[in-house]
């Protein structure tokens, strides 16, 4: 075999399969109505795969996560608004699906955490600065006098 020809083959071959694995979606199912449409592909990227863990039931490959993709495009066909589809799935797998958890007094201290702990380091930093500036300032011996200059 030519090896330019083997080459040419190699190519087209790995053209193929690049320009042919966009095209495979995990979820090829289409809802009969553009809104709808785009509601379900929105909701199915709010959700967490309960067995991937970190990953959208968008993009998840595994069986629960086509069946609670199933599961959602029934609840849309039902005339179920996005938030009765959220209650519903938080009601059933528990916070833990969405992967923009509410703020709720369970989990207050994921949303309000970062803010205090950076909001106390700020007041720590201005504390420390400031007491060294009034050390500085009522030193009797300044630096410069204890530094020799050549």
């Amino acid at each position: 075999m030519n090896p330019r020809r083997g080459l040419s083959l190699l190519l087209a071959v790995l053209c193929g399969l690049v320009v042919g694995s966009g095209a495979r979606a995990i979820d090829p199912a289409e809802l009969p109505d553009p809104t709808m449409q785009a509601r379900y592909e929105e909701l199915i990227h709010e959700f967490r795969c309960m067995q991937c863990q970190n990953e959208a039931l968008a993009d998840s490959p595994v069986s629960l996560a086509g069946d609670l993709r199933r599961e959602i495009r029934e609840l849309l066909l039902a005339g179920k608004s996005d938030a009765q589809i959220r209650d519903f799935l938080v009601a059933r797998y528990g916070e833990f699906i969405l992967f923009r958890p509410r703020f709720s007094l369970r989990n207050a201290w994921l949303w309000l955490g970062p803010g205090l702990l950076l909001a106390f380091g700020a007041w720590v930093g201005w504390r420390v600065l400031r007491e060294r500036e009034s050390l500085l300032a009522s030193d009797p011996d300044s630096l410069e006098d204890e530094v020799p200059r050549p």
